[in-house]
């Protein structure tokens, strides 16, 4: 099968009230992990790079990785560049096979952001590729993207439909609390609950309603959506790490969310949490192996694991395989 777009994914999620998880891909073992759990559930994936997956790794690693899954599992699985920087990198991508990209002009002033989205939307569409855009700035760090709390500020409803008018761009990226990383929320922004779990401050669902009216059926994102699971918190600290205070986002606000506008939800930080257990409970373990593919296993497993979960109880696009390709093969 080859890779498809997010199109006919997104229409689908729109109508069934489910969302497609977008997982972040840097290794083979973690391309294995997520392929390998959305085929046991017949599951549609959209598998990203960031800058870093792309120093780390190249693009032209990522693209045939990505193409060997297809091989093996018999899903729709889309590529796509997470946080374009530019209009030379998302043309890059492009040309190298990838079928989806961003472009983040978030950082930019609002119609500079329109003008740089408009350009890569007009290269993209003309090769037959769709575009993600970003509203509105997301606290928090991964890879190159880097803002700071006081710097992050909230989508505006009423700027969406202009943007989304004069861009012509297929998806929208908004703020509305969530934040890059592991360490998303400060301790003192939180409250306890009765297992003495920290628990953040709800999304702006009140934001995300209003642009639903304001672009209506048109498919929404959210970045930075980790919900940095305390199991794989606690078997790193358990083992020699050391993160703290390390908060990320509701899952039951996530699936909230996927019932609504948000068709495509990020997720990074647990990936890399997943991983980083599964290795340093190996190694606390059998501190006498040094063979990479003894202890890079066990974090494939925990990524294997995690997206199941991911996909069944958060994102709800179980099962949801067959409809996407029956579209888009209509």
């Amino acid at each position: 099968m080859p890779l498809v777009g997010t199109k006919e994914m997104f229409k689908k999620a729109y109508e069934g009230g489910y969302a497609i998880g977008a997982f972040n891909v840097n290794n083979m073992e973690i391309v294995q992990g997520i392929t390998g759990a959305a085929a046991e559930l017949n599951s549609p994936i959209i598998l990203q790079c960031s800058a870093g997956a792309r120093k780390y790794a190249n693009s032209h690693y990522l693209v045939h990785l990505v193409k060997a899954a297809l091989e093996i599992n018999d899903i729709p699985i889309a590529l796509h560049l997470d946080h374009g920087a530019d209009f030379d990198i998302c043309k890059s991508c492009i040309d190298d096979g990838f079928t989806s990209v961003m472009i983040d002009g978030s950082h930019y002033d609002f119609k500079e952001n329109i003008e740089l989205t408009k350009k890569v939307v007009e290269y993209a569409h003309a090769h037959g590729v769709v575009v993600e855009a970003e509203l509105g700035k997301l606290a928090g760090i991964e890879d190159d993207v880097k803002v700071a709390a006081h710097e992050a500020a909230y989508t505006q409803p009423d700027e969406v439909q202009e943007f989304v008018e004069k861009t012509g761009v297929d998806s929208l990226a908004i703020a509305i609390g969530t934040s890059h990383g592991a360490f998303k929320f400060k301790p003192e922004q939180c409250t306890r609950n009765a297992d003495g779990v920290l628990v953040p401050p709800e999304l702006r669902f009140d934001i995300l309603a209003e642009i639903e009216k304001r672009i209506p059926e048109f498919p929404i994102v959210l970045h930075g959506a980790s919900s940095v699971i305390p199991k794989y918190v606690k078997i790193i600290n358990d083992n020699g790490g050391k993160l703290a205070a390390a908060v990320g986002i509701p899952e039951d606000q996530l699936r909230k969310a996927a019932k609504s506008a948000v068709c495509k939800i990020n997720i990074d930080s647990d990936l890399r949490l997943a991983m980083t257990a599964g290795i340093r409970e190996h190694f606390m373990a059998h501190p006498e192996h040094f063979d990479p593919r003894q202890y890079v296993a066990p974090g494939r497993d925990y990524i294997k694991e995690l997206v199941e979960h991911k996909i069944k109880d958060v994102l709800g696009s179980d099962g949801k395989a067959p409809e996407i390709m029956a579209l888009i093969n209509k």
